[in-house]
């Protein structure tokens, strides 16, 4: 795996090891950076000066990608040690420092929205199992830390996609994976 496009093209990612992390591939993070890059005239946040939250980061990769091709900032959560290990791993490689926080993303939300975070850009991509079970929780918590304009992008299994009752803008297929866009 490695970063695609902007200040650190080329570099390789680490991934966290065994099935608990699916990350997102090369050719579905190229395809959904070219299309917020290409939406982003008709207003909300694309990834160049975009304040990022990556939930369920993985290896940290759509973050990871955003930040390359100039966002602000950005935001890195999962409930899994080794990945946690892993973005922070991500991080040191590229020379960046970045906030990454081991804790459920429903409670990353609600710690967030105290603290009064906003985000332009929100990327979800739970593990598929769980994800219905999770999407009132993200669909109730979710808005609270959503600047104007936000944009949300989900990516789930395209047979239980995640129901997070926003507007979908935009919606594609890369074989079993279903990757929605959200303008708020």
């Amino acid at each position: 795996m490695r970063i695609i496009a902007g200040t650190y093209r080329g570099r390789r990612l680490a991934v966290p090891s065994g099935r608990e992390t699916r990350p997102t591939s090369d050719r579905v993070r190229e395809a959904l950076f070219s299309i917020l890059e290409a939406r982003a005239g008709k207003g909300g946040a694309a990834p160049a000066g975009a304040r990022v939250l990556d939930l369920f980061a993985g290896s940290g990769a759509l973050g990871l990608e955003a930040l390359s091709r100039g966002a602000s900032s950005a935001v890195f959560v999962d409930s899994s040690k080794p990945a946690v290990e892993v973005v922070r791993v991500n991080l040191a490689a590229l020379g960046l420092n970045a906030p990454v926080h081991h804790c459920e993303a429903p409670a990353a939300l609600r710690d967030a929205a105290m603290r009064g975070d906003a985000y332009d850009l929100v990327f979800l991509d739970p593990p598929y199992r769980p994800a219905s079970g999770l999407a009132a929780q993200l669909r109730e918590a979710l808005p609270a830390v959503l600047a104007p304009r936000a944009r949300v992008v989900a990516e789930s299994d395209r047979r239980a996609p995640l129901a997070l009752g926003l507007v979908v803008s935009d919606e594609r297929r890369y074989g079993d994976t279903l990757i929605r866009i959200h303008d708020t």
